[in-house]
């Protein structure tokens, strides 16, 4: 429910754009999608979509701890948890993670962050899955090695007012630190839990 809460937030986004978008896709284990039929037409609308996903899922995974606030029921801070972390993760400044969607607006080679913080999360907790994002982040890192900006399909996509790319970029580190505080906090009240029980 909750990754279909973040996926709505991507459809929302990309029908207010005028872009023709199918309904999310899901695949168990794995995650969820939604399929553009037509590529964003620049840098800022490919960063709005992007924003909305994580956004939106901030709002369910908020809802659920307001649930458990309001019922002490532990469900509901699982719940909160898996909320948070996840678009969390999602935000990891590479496509294809949302992350990167919403950091290109600031520049491309923002996406050479994503690699340590991909291999340091790789090391903390070793996933296949990590491997398969690792694979699928390949290209856009390798496109943001070789980035230049003054070629014209680059200059026609990536062309903002700077103002935007500020803009963007608060948007993405309060949503993010938003994220990672209450990531903590509700991972440490789940640890309460667990030692109340025991």
């Amino acid at each position: 429910g909750l990754i279909f809460v973040h996926e709505l937030g991507h459809y929302l986004a990309a029908r207010q754009r005028g872009l023709p978008v199918g309904l999310p896709t899901f695949i168990p284990f794995v995650g969820a999608w939604i399929q553009l039929k037509e590529m964003p037409h620049n840098v800022e609308t490919e960063a709005w979509v992007g924003l909305a996903g994580p956004l939106l899922g901030t709002v369910g995974a908020l809802a659920c701890y307001v649930f458990y606030r309001s019922s002490d029921e532990p469900l509901w801070l699982a719940l909160a948890y898996a909320g948070f972390f996840l678009n969390l993760f999602n935000l990891i400044p590479v496509s294809p993670f949302d992350g990167g969607r919403i950091t290109a607006i600031i520049s491309p080679r923002v996406w050479l962050l994503g690699v340590p913080i991909m291999g340091a999360l790789f090391l903390w907790r070793p996933s296949p899955l990590l491997i398969l994002m690792m694979i699928l982040a390949a290209p856009q890192v390798w496109k943001a090695f070789k980035y230049d900006p003054k070629a014209p399909e680059n200059a026609a996509y990536y062309t903002v007012a700077p103002g935007k790319r500020i803009e963007y970029a608060v948007y993405y580190i309060v949503l993010a630190a938003f994220l990672a505080v209450m990531s903590s906090e509700v991972y440490n009240m789940l640890e309460q839990l667990r030692g109340n029980t025991q």
